[in-house]
């Protein structure tokens, strides 16, 4: 079976590292979000985290930040990869077509999962409804099976 690459959105990690989620309400998201990247694994396949997803996760984990960093430093499996001027474009044009409905920072999450053909894992709901014209988009869920 072929390797599948997929770029995990900021909110993912979030989920993973500050243990979101409400137990009674169902399977918590950080649990989703670790039976996930458990999978990518054992599967033998990768994620890919930019340079963005690293500021974002840096500003929004605060003192996590550390941990999180070492994990990705530590984690074969995952690949840190710079955003590029093509990246930038993109995006741009990508922010334009959305009437501003998304953010610049989600338009170069599009752009780049679109450059590297790769899978993007979110669970934002506007960013899903947008990039799906662009790339195939997932819930974390929606990959273990």
């Amino acid at each position: 079976m072929a390797q599948k690459s997929f770029y995990v959105d900021t909110c993912i990690w979030l989920n993973l590292f500050k243990k979101e989620g409400d137990a009674a309400k169902g399977i918590p998201y950080w649990k989703i979000a670790k039976d996930f990247i458990d999978k990518v694994k054992k599967d033998k396949d990768k994620i890919v985290v930019s340079i963005l997803i690293l500021k974002e996760l840096s500003f929004k984990a605060k003192e996590k930040f550390c941990i999180i960093k070492e994990f990705f430093k530590d984690e074969g499996y995952i690949e840190i990869v710079k955003v590029i001027r093509d990246d930038y474009i993109f995006a741009r044009k990508l922010e334009s077509e959305s009437g501003f409905g998304i953010s610049f920072f989600d338009c170069l999450h599009v752009a780049i999962s679109k450059r590297l053909n790769l899978t993007l894992i979110t669970r934002d709901k506007g960013l899903i409804g947008f990039s799906a014209d662009y790339v195939e988009v997932k819930k974390p869920e929606e990959s273990v099976s």
